[in-house]
């Protein structure tokens, strides 16, 4: 006699949920730093936000009229793949905002660094901080320091010099930033010409390129303090490797160049032979000099550490302290260099530091697009850059899982189940299983089966041993035999 209660078969998933909630591998407490407040006499956000929209209004109009007139997406945007505004749309805006195109090219240049809009090959589209900006106090301030951390990129750096010359300056003038934040007023050029040439100096004698002969000065000789006890902040690019020594390169009208540059995006005022950081400015460096100082202080000292040891160091944390981290690690060397090394972390066999390098390339956003766009094609990241690229723009992180193929989902599955296996507990392995796209067992096996992951035996046999349900943990075992055998 058999029950007329219908079976529920064990093999049976239940609360199927996107690969985008699967649970971390690591999450556990930790004590919270409480949060830092900025120096005195610094504006609230809400103030700073309306700075920054007052400063960046010309960009934004520019952005919302190629929103409205060209389209999301439009082809023809620009005209040499490099963001460059063509000419028949540089002439078509500023007929129709009444500006020069000179200008409107100008505006444009700053909306594409502060994010405002994305460029892709020859055809452009908004960016979310546009859609977000009326309403958006920290999309705002965001944007603004996208523009302030590129501000070497803002103006054309002086063609007359040696590019070696030029990048070191752009080096060594975080510190001077960090030096006029310290400050909290007008600071004399001079003095601060004199912490640059201190800095430049240590940065050729680190690369052994400065001849000690007459009249160079050595690191600490002058009466300032030594650059080297001012922490870094971004916006630097490092000097080329190998290049040739800018020794007889003079400084003076480089400082020039670069407080211009920085006055143009609104980090300082200069004149009358002094600088003084205006309150976005003042903030901002504060903010990063802050990172820094949370990453020096946390137990592994993430901030001096590799993309990969930095990510190991961070596994612990739960996710807004391991977000606080990457900010920190970020503010503390070139974004381009910080993006390709997050990379290379992510193309290991550890597929823990995988998730996490994505995680730390979602902190990095906009300016880590090219290089996510570049691995694609390499199935070990397609997933997870696939997810990063989505999210970028503007797809829900809960949707965005919809992007994936039926294969590259469970291709995901499996690299998320070994990242578990490695790190995590049984428990938290066998909850993995809610969210697989299959709504079966034997078609999750199925599939499984069929990806080619290379952990696939590895973590079949991690869940057969960790799963409670005999029925279940057999069938899994039997997989994982039949994948090993080549069946």
């Amino acid at each position: 006699m058999t029950s007329r209660i219908p079976r529920d078969s064990r093999l049976r998933l239940v609360r199927p949920r996107p690969l985008a909630a699967a649970p971390r591998a690591v999450n556990q407490r930790r004590p919270q730093r409480p949060a830092p407040r900025p120096p005195e006499g610094t504006p609230a956000p809400a103030e700073l936000a309306r700075m920054a929209r007052t400063g960046l209004a010309g960009a934004v109009r520019v952005a919302r009229w190629a929103d409205t007139a060209l389209g999301s997406g439009s082809p023809g945007a620009t005209a040499d793949g490099k963001a460059t505004l063509s000419d028949p749309t540089a002439e078509r805006a500023a007929a129709d905002l009444g500006l020069n195109a000179a200008q409107v090219r100008a505006d444009w240049d700053t909306a594409r660094l502060a994010g405002l809009v994305e460029v892709h090959g020859d055809s452009a589209r908004p960016g979310w901080r546009l859609r977000a900006w009326d309403r958006d106090d920290s999309a705002v301030l965001r944007g603004w320091v996208a523009l302030f951390d590129a501000w070497s990129l803002a103006s054309p750096e002086p063609e007359e010099h040696e590019p070696a010359a030029v990048a070191e300056v752009v080096s060594a003038m975080p510190q001077v930033l960090s030096f006029l934040q310290l400050s909290a007023g007008p600071v004399p050029r001079a003095q601060l010409l004199d912490l640059l040439q201190q800095r430049v100096t240590e940065l050729r004698t680190e690369r052994c390129e400065v001849s000690y002969g007459p009249g160079t000065e050595l690191p600490g000789e002058t009466g300032a303090e030594p650059a080297a006890a001012l922490p870094v902040v971004p916006g630097a690019q490092p000097a080329e490797s190998g290049s040739a020594p800018a020794a007889d390169t003079p400084l003076p009208p480089l400082l020039d160049w670069a407080l211009e540059a920085l006055g143009a995006v609104g980090a300082l005022t200069y004149g009358d032979d002094q600088a003084t950081l205006t309150p976005l400015g003042s903030w901002a460096v504060w903010v990063k000099l802050e990172q820094i100082c949370v990453a020096a202080q946390s137990p592994a000292g993430n901030i001096e550490q590799s993309a990969e040891d930095m990510l190991r160091g961070c596994a612990q944390l739960r996710p807004n302290a391991a977000r606080a981290e990457y900010r920190a690690w970020l503010a503390a060397r070139p974004v381009g260099g910080a993006v390709t090394e997050l990379i290379d972390a992510a193309r290991g066999e550890d597929a823990l530091l995988r998730g996490l390098a994505f995680e730390a390339l979602r902190v990095v956003g906009g300016s880590a697009e090219p290089e996510v766009h570049a691995v694609v094609d390499e199935p070990a990241l397609r997933p997870y850059a696939l997810l990063w690229l989505a999210e970028h723009d503007g797809v829900d992180p809960e949707d965005a899982h919809e992007v994936l193929t039926r294969e590259e989902a469970t291709w995901l599955w499996v690299d998320t189940a070994a990242a578990v296996a490695d790190h995590g507990e049984a428990p938290m392995l066998v909850r993995h299983l809610e969210s697989a796209v299959q709504p079966t067992v034997p078609q999750l096996l199925d599939e499984v089966r069929a990806v080619g992951h290379p952990r696939t035996v590895q973590v079949l046999v991690a869940l057969a041993a960790a799963h409670p349900d005999p029925a279940l943990a057999k069938a899994v075992r039997r997989a994982a035999f039949q994948v090993h055998t080549g069946g």
